[in-house]
This record gives C-alpha cells, structure tokens and sequence, in this order.
C-alpha cells in the first residue's frame, strides 16, 4: 500500500494544489482469499469537514485498512471551507476542480479505471454536502455518492440578510460561498434544484447512501433531504443510529458505503 501526498499545478484553482491519496497493494498475497483483487481497482474522492484538512479521513478513520481490504484507490483534495463549490469571483471553482480536473489527473497519472461504476464521491459534514454537490454536477463520471452527516444547512440561510450569524458562519461567509441568498434554492449550488435539473433533462441520477447520528445537530437537515428525494422518487440508501458529529459514528458506516459501492 502507498500513502501519500502530491502538489500539481491547478487551472480549476489559479495555483498549486495537493491532495493526499491511499493507493492499495499492486499485489495481494492472498489474492485467491480476497474476491476485491481479482478486479482493478475502484476509486473513491473523498471530502473532508468544515474546519479541518485532508488528512482527517487519515487521522481520524480507518480508511487505510478499507483501501486494503476492498481494492480502493481513496484521495483526498483539500477544500478548505469551500462547501466545495466553485467561487468564480475568487477564481476558486473547487467542484470543477474535484469533479473534472482532479479525476482526470489522477486517473491518468495512476493508470486508473475511466468506467463511471468503478467512480465514488464520498464526504462527511461539509463534505457530505460536497460529494452530494460534486457527483449531482458530475452524474456521468460519478456512479455512488456517500455522504455522512452532511451539512445540508440551505433551508437556513435561504434568504438570509446583512448580520445573520449562527454555529457555522455570518451572511457575509455564506454570501462569499453561496452567492445570492435570496437565489439560493433555486441555484445550481442546491442539491434539491440539482436533482430537479437531472430530472427535467432525463439524466442518470448517482445512487446515493446517507447516514446521520440521531444526536448529531445536522439530522433533521439530513431528513429533510432523505424526504425530498422521496418526493422526487430518488432512490437512497439512508441510516440513522445513535452517535454525534465524530469518527465513533462515522467510521462503521464508512466501511458499510464502501462496501455498498464496490460490491454493486
């Protein structure tokens, strides 16, 4: 197995960037035991939080040994507190770039798997919200989205004006990420209007798996999705059980989501 780090130069982001990666064993000495490794491997881009880096997945889960088990090419761009969304203003398109360039660099310099089943987007909290973004703007490289507690908090700052402050930032944060709040639900940068988009124009939809904690303060914004693909007759895998905002929750459904997309 190859842990990581590589720095390229970014056209999506106007400067250098760096991305950690887990690369699995190019030989499997038990490979007759281990069905994952009579198959190339699968990749998975993987988003972290509001507020850290991107080694949290390294630090904090055991992303390392589910790399291992399942045949799992695994990186992780680093998206500061972006949501992940392009800011054209900053000449920062961080979905672009995740969706599109980093793919595309990564799948050539490490000779992987172009198929759209053998692609995943996965995050946890503002990354959840951004492999939910990142594979509804991208449906044709990404086949599965996997988003943990995810910082679904639209519904809430919609429409919001000058001096609005909560727990993740004040209007003039949001209106730099989000753009027009008052145009919020019905921009590009919505899941909800995403999903209406791909709908309206009959285009695949990414199968989607969801958990959250029933004490995590993000669940009733993680029901409210669940209900609106529902509505919308989106198919998703969503779990909820009982657990906060941390790595005790999210580590055993990391391993469930990834054994639901490499075994499909």
């Amino acid at each position: 197995m190859a842990i990581g780090e590589l720095v390229f130069g970014s056209k999506e982001m106007n400067r250098n960037v760096s991305f950690k990666f887990i690369l699995p064993e190019n030989i499997f000495t038990q490979a007759g035991e281990n069905p994952h490794y009579s198959r190339p491997a699968k990749t998975l881009y993987l988003l972290h939080g509001k507020g850290n880096y991107n080694d949290e997945w390294l630090a904090g889960s055991s992303i390392r040994d589910f790399a291992y088990i399942y045949n799992l090419a695994v990186f992780m761009p680093y998206g500061e507190d972006s949501f992940y969304l392009n800011q054209e203003h900053a000449k920062r398109n961080y979905s672009n770039y995740v969706g599109q360039e980093l793919v595309e660099y990564t799948r050539k310099t490490f000779g992987l798997s172009d198929r759209r089943e053998d692609t995943f987007v996965g995050g946890l909290s503002m990354g959840g919200f951004g492999a939910l973004h990142t594979g509804l703007a991208f449906p044709e490289t990404f086949s599965r989205i996997m988003a943990l507690s995810s910082a679904l908090i639209l519904h809430g700052i919609a429409g919001k004006k000058e001096g609005h402050v909560d727990l993740f930032g004040d209007y003039w944060y949001y209106r730099s990420i989000f753009g027009d709040l008052d145009e919020l639900m019905t921009s590009s940068n919505n899941p909800e209007q995403q999903i209406r988009n791909l709908k309206a124009e009959k285009r695949s939809i990414p199968e989607i798996f969801m958990a959250c904690g029933t004490e995590d303060i993000l669940l009733e914004n993680n029901r409210q999705f669940v209900s609106f693909l529902r509505s919308q007759e989106v198919p998703a895998e969503y779990f909820e059980s009982p657990g906060t905002h941390d790595f005790r929750f999210w580590n055993p459904y990391l391993e469930k989501a990834i054994q639901w997309m490499v075994e499909s």
